[in-house]
């Protein structure tokens, strides 16, 4: 696996333009169309220019790029913005032969970022192949058969992983997978555990934002906003923490706080997909402005063949548009790739809105087989089982 509050007409009118214009191909690979933004103090730049210039100085050893190619993927999961993975496919894939472990295991983290399954878990077999002992990619393939639905498949990667001695990956791989089985309270003990021994700021940002959401699933709210808190304290960008967190508040209907929170995050789809959501219930005057800016988002992604954001143009156009046949016929598509709990409940969700029992009955049956316990998504389910099903009941823009 991908976050102004008032958008400017100039940022606008950019959004459009992704659309409409003519694509631009550069005459020589050295040309600069767009320099990202840094924050203020932000050492990103700084590191990425050091790693740029190795790179030029040593073009065909693979340390550097592997080096580089990381620092983008990173950057991507920390801002939410795809435009670091494409930075990052392009040093990868100067590289065509004799592949090394270190950038097989990236390039496979990049192909999961665009939902490739099966080429990344190709990439991860092959760098294990060359090094055994690499836990990277024994947790990237458990966090694949995770997303796939496939828990014997991350049962054994977390096996792998405490034959390696990794006790901080397989915690948090085997905790995950308890939490996707039916088993919240043993997963939380287990994160919770595994959280005690983690001593660097990475990982326990997140195992604090998976305890938060083993605890939303569990229904304990006050002990989900602690771990949330606990993550956001930390003071790291995170793309998947805020997500989380600000789910975690449309759900309590906390919406001025996800409109704070979310503040300078619009290049993120998945982040301003939430941040409109609390807009629009606000009834916020930058919310139109917002909703055609992730319209055009979508569109432009359409274009380029790009589907790894099904699920949330399904919530898009379900909570957004009110649009029920066209979200859950997205959230059906998304859910034959991935299978995590937000995207059954987009897919539930969108099936109620619908009254399409058939177009849910992969979610369903996967409640049924998983023992998977969130409450909501348990009262879904039965909304969709009951003979009289009502309409999905959020309001959406006239």
């Amino acid at each position: 696996m991908l976050v102004c509050r008032h958008i400017s007409l100039v940022v606008v009118c950019a959004l459009v333009a992704q659309v409409q214009a003519t694509p631009y191909t550069p005459k020589d690979d050295a040309t600069v169309i767009e320099r990202l933004p840094f924050r203020a103090g932000d050492t990103n730049a700084r590191e990425l220019s050091a790693l740029r210039a190795a790179v030029a100085i040593a073009p065909t050893n693979q340390a550097p790029s592997v080096e580089l190619a990381q620092k983008y993927f990173d950057l991507a999961m920390a801002r939410g913005d795809p435009r670091y993975v494409g930075y990052a496919d392009a040093i990868v894939n100067r590289f065509s032969t004799q592949l090394s472990a270190p950038l097989l295991l990236v390039r496979g983290t990049l192909r999961q970022y665009r939902h490739d399954f099966a080429a990344a878990l190709d990439d991860y077999t092959a760098a294990l192949k060359l090094d055994p002992d690499l836990a990277g990619a024994h947790a990237w393939r458990g966090a694949i058969h995770l997303v796939q639905a496939d828990y014997i498949g991350s049962a054994k990667e977390c096996e792998a992983l405490q034959s390696l001695g990794r006790a901080v990956l397989s915690g948090g791989c085997i905790g995950l997978t308890l939490a996707y089985t039916g088993h919240l309270d043993q997963a939380y003990r287990t994160l919770q555990r595994t959280l005690t021994i983690a001593s660097d700021d990475d990982n326990r940002l997140w195992l604090h934002t998976r305890l938060g959401e083993v605890a939303a699933w569990q229904g304990a709210f006050a002990n989900a906003e602690h771990h949330y808190r606990q993550a956001l304290a930390i003071g790291r960008d995170d793309g998947y923490l805020l997500a989380a967190w600000s789910d975690f508040l449309l759900d309590r209907g906390r919406l001025s706080e996800v409109v704070k929170q979310l503040a300078g995050w619009e290049s993120s789809d998945g982040l301003l997909l939430r941040l409109t959501e609390a807009e629009t219930l606000l009834k916020s005057p930058s919310a139109p402005a917002h909703r055609q800016a992730l319209e055009d988002r979508f569109a432009a992604a359409k274009l380029r063949g790009d589907t790894t954001h099904r699920a949330e143009e399904a919530r898009f156009h379900l909570r957004l548009r009110g649009d029920a046949k066209l979200a859950v016929a997205l959230a059906a598509e998304n859910y034959r790739v991935q299978k995590e709990p937000r995207d059954a409940r987009i897919l539930l969700e969108a099936a109620v809105a619908a009254n399409d029992i058939d177009a849910a009955r992969p979610a369903l049956d996967w409640l049924q087989t998983s023992g998977f316990e969130d409450s909501r998504l348990r009262q879904l389910g039965q909304q969709l089982s009951s003979p009289s099903r009502a309409k999905y009941p959020r309001d959406v823009p006239k």
